[in-house]
C-alpha cells in the first residue's frame, strides 16, 4: 500500500498573498539549498489520474490553494536532520515569519512521544504493560462492567488503541473556557466538554482509535510517580532527546505564547485566543517543531537498531514498532515492509494539522506541522515531494483509474449527509457544471469526486476513498467512510 489515509487526516486557511515569504533556515542544522528547491517546487497531489501527465506544484501555490497561512519542514536523510524551514506567518496580518524554531501544537502526534515516556517507566520497573490499569490509579477509577470482568484495560491495549475505551478525540477549550481535571474529563463531568471515558466492548477485541484511553494512561504516569505530566515527559523524553523547542505544558507559558503560531480555520478565522488548551495533555498538548519530532524520531530508530539508549533499550525500542493490533504499535502507527517499514503519527487539533513519517531501515523522514485546520493535504503533498528527492521506499501519490459518469447522473448524489458519534461529521455533496464535489467543514476541504466504481468514490485532494450507499428503492440515502459510521442523508 502506497500510503494510508484516514478521515482525521483529511482537511486543507487563509494566506496573505499567493507567494509565500522566503524561508527561514534553522540555524542549527546544515542546508542544502538545491534539494530544498526541488522539494518546494515539486509538491504533488494525493493521486494521480491512470494515463495523464504528472502535475507538479509550487509550496507557495498549494499554501494559497490550501488557504494555509504557515508551514515548517524538518527531513532527515542519512540519520541526521538535513535541513528545517519555515514558511509563510505565524498570524495572518502581521509579518511574524514562521522559522524552524517556531512552535506548533502537534496534536495526535503527542501520543507516540507521551507513549516512549511510558514505556520508560515500564523499564524503570514502574509500570508493567499487561498489569489491570486500575492497580495503578489512585486518583480515580476506571469503571468496571462486564466488559472489564472479562478482559482487562492495560496500558498495552491503551497505546495500542484495542483497549475498548471510548472517546475518539477532543476539541480542546478556548482561552475563555474553564478547564476540567483529568478526573473530570474522565467522568465527563462538567466543564468537561466531552463524554466521560468508559469500555463499551471486550478490551482486546477490536482495534479503535481511543483519545480517551490515552488520557488513562496520562493519569497512570501522573499517579504512580506523582509528578505533574510535563515535568514527566521533560525528564523522561524531552531533555534526552534534545527536544529543547517542545513542551507539554497546557497552556502554554506566556514566556513562550511569542514564539507560538496562531491557529486558523478552514474560513480563515484565527481559533479564538490563537488556540485551545488541551489537558488531555499526552493525547493531544505537545507544542513542538518539526525538528523536535525527528529529534525524537532518529532517537527511537537508533534505541531500535542497538546504538542508543537515552530513552529505550533495543528490546523496548522494538516492542514499541512492532504491530500489536492492526496498524498500531505501541504509541506510533506503523506501515510498510523491509525497506519501506516506517512509524509516525498525524495530528489534529483546533486550528493545526501535521503529520510525521520516519523510515529507520533507511534512515530517512520528515515531520510538516501547520497551523490551519486545511494542513492535512498540504502536508501529505509536501510529503510525496520530500519522498520523491530523497528516494523514500513506496511512498507517493496513488494511481486511479476513474469511471466516467454522465453529468446529469451526478445530481442523485447531491446532499447533505451527517452522523453525530463518535464525533459529528456534517458532509455535503455538491454538483457544479458536470463535475461533482464534497466538502466537510471540520476535515475535508471542498474537493472534487471521481468514481471508481458505479457508487464508490474518491475525493480527489484528500485521496479518501468512500461509497454511496441506497435505500431499497435505490435512492441514495448515506455515505460510508471506513472506521465511520454511516453518514444518513439529511431529509
Amino acid at each position: 500500500m502506497r500510503h494510508r489515509f484516514s478521515l482525521v487526516a483529511a482537511g486543507a486557511v487563509l494566506l496573505a498573498a499567493c507567494s509565500a515569504p522566503a524561508p527561514v533556515p534553522s540555524s542549527a542544522e546544515p542546508n542544502d539549498d538545491a534539494a530544498v528547491g526541488r522539494v518546494t517546487a515539486g509538491l504533488r497531489s494525493q493521486l494521480t489520474v491512470k494515463g495523464a501527465p504528472a502535475v507538479t506544484y509550487t509550496l507557495a501555490e498549494r499554501m494559497a490553494h490550501h488557504k494555509v497561512p504557515g508551514v515548517s519542514i524538518a527531513v532527515v536523510d542519512n540519520g541526521r536532520i538535513v535541513w528545517a524551514r519555515g514558511y509563510g506567518l505565524k498570524a495572518l496580518g502581521t509579518a511574524d515569519s514562521v522559522d524552524a524554531n517556531t512552535l506548533f501544537q502537534a496534536a495526535s502526534i503527542s501520543k507516540p512521544v507521551a507513549a516512549s515516556g511510558m514505556l520508560r517507566l515500564v523499564e524503570e520497573g514502574k509500570l508493567a504493560l499487561d498489569t489491570p490499569v486500575n492497580d495503578y490509579l489512585k486518583s480515580w477509577k476506571l469503571p468496571d462492567n462486564p466488559f472489564t470482568a472479562k478482559e482487562k484495560v492495560t496500558l498495552r491495549r491503551i497505546a495500542s488503541h484495542n483497549a475498548g475505551l471510548t472517546v475518539h478525540g477532543f476539541p480542546g477549550y478556548a482561552a475563555t473556557d474553564s478547564v476540567p481535571t483529568v478526573p473530570q474529563l474522565l467522568d465527563g463531568t462538567k466543564p468537561a466538554n466531552t463524554a466521560a471515558v468508559r469500555v463499551d466492548t471486550f478490551p482486546g477485541a477490536i482495534s479503535r482509535y481511543s483519545g480517551g484511553g490515552i488520557t488513562i494512561e496520562q493519569l497512570v504516569m501522573t499517579d504512580v510517580t506523582g509528578e505533574p505530566f510535563p515535568a514527566l515527559l521533560k525528564r523522561l523524553v524531552l531533555d534526552p532527546v534534545g527536544m529543547t523547542n517542545s513542551g507539554y505544558d497546557q497552556p502554554l507559558s506566556a514566556a513562550l505564547a511569542p514564539q507560538a503560531a496562531a491557529g486558523y480555520r478552514p474560513d480563515g478565522k484565527m481559533v479564538e485566543g490563537r488556540w485551545h488548551t488541551y489537558p488531555e495533555m499526552a493525547a493531544a498538548g505537545l507544542w513542538t517543531t518539526p525538528s523536535d519530532l525527528m529529534k525524537w524520531s532518529i532517537e527511537i530508530a537508533a534505541a531500535r537498531a542497538g546504538t542508543s539508549t537515552k530513552v529505550l533499550s533495543q528490546k523496548m525500542a522494538t516492542e514499541m514498532l512492532t504491530s500489536q493490533k492492526e496498524a498500531f504499535g505501541l504509541g506510533p502507527a506503523l506501515g510498510g515492509k523491509g525497506a519501506g517499514f516506517n512509524f509516525g503519527h498525524g495530528g489534529a487539533n483546533e486550528g493545526y494539522r501535521a503529520q510525521m513519517t520516519y523510515f529507520p531501515e533507511l534512515g530517512k523522514g520528515a515531520a510538516v506541522m501547520t497551523n490551519s485546520d486545511n494542513g492535512s493535504a498540504l502536508a501529505q503533498e509536501i510529503l510525496f515531494a520530500i519522498a520523491a528527492e530523497y528516494k523514500w521506499t513506496d511512498f507517493g501519490p496513488r494511481e486511479i483509474a476513474p469511471i466516467a459518469v454522465d453529468s446529469a447522473a451526478l445530481q442523485a448524489f447531491v446532499g447533505s449527509f451527517a452522523v453525530d458519534a463518535p464525533f459529528k461529521v456534517r458532509a455535503s455533496v455538491m454538483r457544479v457544471g458536470g463535475k461533482l464535489f464534497i466538502e466537510e467543514p471540520q476535515f475535508i476541504p471542498r474537493t472534487e469526486v471521481l468514481f471508481l466504481a458505479p457508487n464508490k468514490a474518491v475525493a480527489l485532494e484528500s485521496g479518501m476513498e468512500f461509497s454511496f450507499g441506497t435505500d431499497a428503492k435505490g435512492s441514495v440515502d448515506r455515505i460510508e467512510i471506513p472506521g465511520v459510521p454511516p453518514l444518513k442523508r439529511s431529509r
